[in-house]
């Protein structure tokens, strides 16, 4: 019997009443595992009902009582990782090791989320004038949206709804519907914590569910993470209808190797941060920038690591790397390589055409490693979201930085060496959200934001840390006058000498 993922509304599952259901696929073996449910714009209205409904008295709770939920909420997750994980690797594809450290990263701002109370401390001044007192104060801003791709379907939600649970708000999330069910895991989980009924919704579906979202008058903001012409496409829209939104689109992130590199590092580094989690993910290293006459060898210690990566389905502990997420997408993928050659790049490792011995129906393309790719070439150019990395040649530094500027992406970028006076001009020079220095996948911690610049972010506001927990509250000032008590009406007296 297929399994059917349905809605989570007001602190219950609510079925789905569209009629309209999509498929959700085992990567590993091409099947159709489960149905999800597509909501309607009445079933979108109802979760943002109960989200309002739900503000009122949330919105006022204190912060003791939203972290002590938030710390069983935590605890909850900690006994269950594996479970969500294993709903992960199921839905995505992914190998079980990376599915658990996805959700160690969500843990991570779920600890911020605990820790609020730190962030929600407001301002004060005494005395501007005569009695008269200043404070600047944070608050919720109402019911909030979160948008969530299907490379991390547990982690990038958890970049959102702790801190604007945390922060006095209630939640709509609308997850990938290519892989839903974690999502409703941790809905279940939230209950289970205490969280009250419609704190915490989540409805599934396609663009009706998206646009009804964006312009429904009582959401006030909007997180999104995925592909850039959708992230501009929820930019101006959710802001055309006066919403609060951070929308971080797609990525070309480069790593550039200098020639006094340590060139095994630097290979280690390049292979595990383009084929890690199959390329599915915008922190992914895509293209090396090799600077001088270390090219040949860095591209030969990177094929002959990349040889041995044992790529299998995500529940066999051997499995090293996974299928990819739908078998349109895998094609796609391996139309860059296919495409290669033919655009002046020279094709040293050839994915395509691979198969899986038991599972030849799964979404399944081996490594690609395409080298002196011309900036012409599709192959660069394009966010592929798969095992292909790119790898280009410069003369000097300068070159390399100008090329890496060029992109219109702007999302994460490294820089390995030796020299730290090199490394310092390189994290101040390039144009990128996040700069790792002999660091390939520079993810900020929970409380430093992440975020890219150009075509990576569309508004004002990067995703957790600080970022997060201003864009999910707003700013008020107080100004406040009392009188001196010796000043007390007659016939009142509070026990100051009237002496003035």
């Amino acid at each position: 019997m297929t399994k059917i993922v349905n809605h989570w509304i007001g602190g219950k599952t609510a079925e789905g009443a569209s009629g309209t259901y999509g498929p959700v696929t085992n990567p590993a073996t091409g099947e159709v595992t489960t149905k999800v449910a597509f909501a309607s714009v009445e079933e979108v209205d109802a979760a943002v009902a109960a989200a309002k409904d739900a503000f009122r008295t949330w919105g006022r709770s204190s912060l003791a009582q939203r972290t002590s939920i938030l710390f069983k909420f935590r605890a909850l997750l900690d006994a269950h990782r594996d479970e969500i994980a294993e709903l992960i690797t199921a839905e995505h594809g992914k190998v079980h090791s990376d599915a658990l450290g996805e959700v160690a990263r969500g843990l991570e701002i779920v600890d911020l989320a605990c820790g609020i109370n730190v962030q929600l401390k407001g301002e004060l001044s005494t005395q501007v004038a005569s009695r008269v007192d200043v404070a600047s104060i944070r608050q919720p801003l109402g019911v909030v949206a979160g948008i969530t791709p299907f490379n991390f379907p547990a982690m990038v939600p958890m970049w959102m709804f702790p801190l604007a649970i945390a922060c006095g708000n209630t939640f709509v999330l609308k997850p990938s519907e290519k892989d839903p069910s974690a999502s409703v895991r941790l809905a279940e989980l939230l209950a289970e914590a205490g969280l009250p009924d419609g704190v915490f919704n989540v409805v599934h579906g396609d663009k009706v569910a998206v646009d009804r979202l964006l312009e429904h008058p009582d959401v006030k903001a909007v997180s999104f993470v995925g592909s850039t012409p959708i992230a501009r496409y929820i930019h101006t829209t959710a802001s055309a209808n006066g919403k609060r939104v951070q929308a971080l689109g797609g990525a070309k992130n480069h790593m550039l190797v200098l020639p006094d590199a340590d060139l095994d590092a630097a290979a280690d580094a390049a292979v595990s941060a383009a084929y890690g989690s199959a390329g599915e993910r915008c922190m992914a290293i895509s293209a090396v920038v090799a600077v001088g006459a270390i090219g040949d060898e860095l591209v030969e210690k990177i094929r002959e690591r990349a040889e041995k990566i044992k790529i299998g389905p995500g529940d066999d502990p051997a499995s090293e790397m996974g299928p990819l997420i739908t078998a349109t997408h895998r094609d796609k993928v391996a139309s860059y390589v296919a495409g290669a050659a033919d655009e002046g790049a020279e094709v040293v490792l050839d994915g395509t055409g691979y198969t899986v011995d038991g599972h030849e129906n799964g979404h399944w393309i081996g490594i690609s490693l395409l080298d002196k790719v011309p900036t012409t070439a599709k192959a660069y150019q394009d966010e592929i979201f798969g095992p292909v990395l790119c790898v280009l040649r410069a003369e000097t530094y300068e070159e390399a930085l100008d090329l890496i500027n060029s992109s219109p992406f702007g999302n994460g970028t490294a820089i390995f060496t030796r020299d730290g006076g090199a490394a310092r001009r390189f994290q101040l020079e390039v144009e990128a959200g996040m700069v790792g220095v002999n660091v390939p996948i520079p993810v900020p911690v929970g409380y430093h934001s992440f975020g890219g610049w150009k075509d990576s972010l569309f508004g004002d506001h990067h995703i957790y840390g600080n970022d997060g927990t201003h864009f999910y509250t707003r700013g008020k000032v107080v100004t406040t006058r009392w009188p001196d008590p010796a000043d007390a009406p007659s016939g009142v007296d509070l026990g100051f000498p009237r002496n003035h």
